[in-house]
């Protein structure tokens, strides 16, 4: 356990705001890179026979040369001030059960190669890495790709001498991987309210990324009658407070409507705001009820701009079917964890994850570790190290299960 902390910790260095204690690897950062980099050299050290490919997934190989392999691991990058455990366990972990084998003396049949990939987080609206390993990438997507604030994915990867449509030549062809496995912390408080420290994802919801604009007119706030109003953020706000009704009708227990990025404009205290831009991520383990929420969205947009003289725009970002998992290494790893005396808990995922995207190319698992308090994408984010020793031992026999 100590020498995963240090590696965590290694990985950990690179975007810390020692102020906040978040942690800032946004996909395509110099931040990002240079942990890519520095876990390059741990994979060389250790051994591995490491590679990358034109998005800047990193891969290192152990075992056979040739011939398929076994794929675990998860993504370096995080969220403007994320965790320290996001991603990043789950690729320390791999490399971790890679380093337990070689002390053991295991040579595996079948080669594990432990991936980092790139840009999992949706700067871009999808997930580009396992996409990419997928060949699940358009050219069109990348073309057209930007993040929050209108840099075009083209132009960041440029920025990192990478060329954007190299993504096209990325995919492994079917048979390579024979199975991939991702540990994860589960980033929400069902385990931890369970008091289990393990859970078992059965499947992984989908998620449309919906960008809006209201425009309406900028004007004074005190001389312009409230019935004369063309108020962008009231538009924004009747889509909001609508979302629970709309959950109510058209949703599911495994329903989530979020907006959680806001632009107004011109965002002044006595200026009726003239333009609001913000985003709707929509998530659901059916695609079906996906839809439903997606036209259901459109049409309170629609209402809403009606209602307070506006004229909308509404672009689909992206869109990442809900995907069910491999049932037979859902067995595997159940039997496991019950040959270890481990409790875990059955359970979809509401957040995406690179076994979603791995699973239209190889039969997909991931284990989830305890979240305390539920709490993600924040400096408070944290994981006991009970728990993710034993989601660590889990991933080991399952790999030496995989791997012969």
């Amino acid at each position: 356990m100590n020498r995963l902390r240090r590696l965590l910790d290694g990985v950990n260095a690179f975007g810390i705001n020692e102020t906040t204690g978040g942690h800032n690897r946004i996909g395509y950062s110099d931040a990002d890179m240079a942990a890519r980099d520095w876990l390059a050299g741990e994979m060389k050290a250790d051994g591995l026979a490491v590679s990358r490919d034109g998005v800047a997934n990193l891969f290192g190989r152990f075992g056979p040369a040739e011939g398929p392999c076994v794929m675990a691991g998860s993504h370096l990058d995080t969220v403007p001030e994320g965790g320290a455990f996001d991603g990043s366990l789950g690729v320390c972990v791999a490399l971790e059960c890679v380093r337990a084998m070689k002390d053991a003396g295991v040579t595996p049949k079948t080669a594990v190669t432990v991936v980092a990939t790139a840009e999992e987080e949706g700067r871009f609206g999808g997930m580009l890495g396992s996409q990419a390993i997928a060949g699940t990438v358009t050219r069109d997507w990348i073309d057209t790709a930007s993040d929050a604030d209108g840099i075009r994915l083209v132009d960041a990867m440029a920025a990192q001498r990478l060329d954007a449509h190299k993504a096209l030549d990325a995919a492994w062809l079917p048979g390579a991987i024979e199975a991939f496995l991702e540990l994860h912390i589960e980033q929400g408080p069902v385990l931890e309210r369970s008091k289990i420290p393990l859970g078992i994802v059965t499947a992984i919801s989908g998620v449309c990324f919906l960008q809006v604009r209201f425009t309406g007119v900028a004007n004074h706030s005190g001389t312009t009658p409230m019935e004369m109003r063309a108020d962008a953020f009231a538009g924004l706000a009747s889509v909001a407070a609508g979302i629970p009704a709309l959950i109510e009708r058209f949703g599911t227990e495994e329903s989530r409507v979020t907006i959680g990025k806001v632009d107004v404009q011109p965002n002044f205290a006595h200026t009726i705001p003239g333009v609001a831009e913000f985003s709707v991520i929509l998530r659901d383990t059916s695609g079906e009820v996906m839809r439903a929420l997606r036209d259901a969205v459109v049409a309170d947009v629609e209402a809403a701009a009606t209602a307070h003289g506006l004229v909308h725009e509404i672009v689909e970002k992206s869109w990442l079917a809900p995907v069910a998992l491999d049932a037979g290494l859902q067995e595997m790893l159940m039997g496991e964890a019950d040959k270890l005396g481990l409790d875990f808990l059955s359970m979809p995922s509401g957040a995406g994850h690179d076994a979603q995207t791995m699973q239209s190319l190889a039969p997909s698992g991931l284990i989830f570790i305890a979240s305390r308090a539920g709490i993600s994408h924040a400096p408070a984010e944290w994981s006991d190290g009970a728990d993710i020793e034993k989601g660590a031992q889990l991933m080991l026999n399952a790999l030496l299960r995989l791997v012969g």
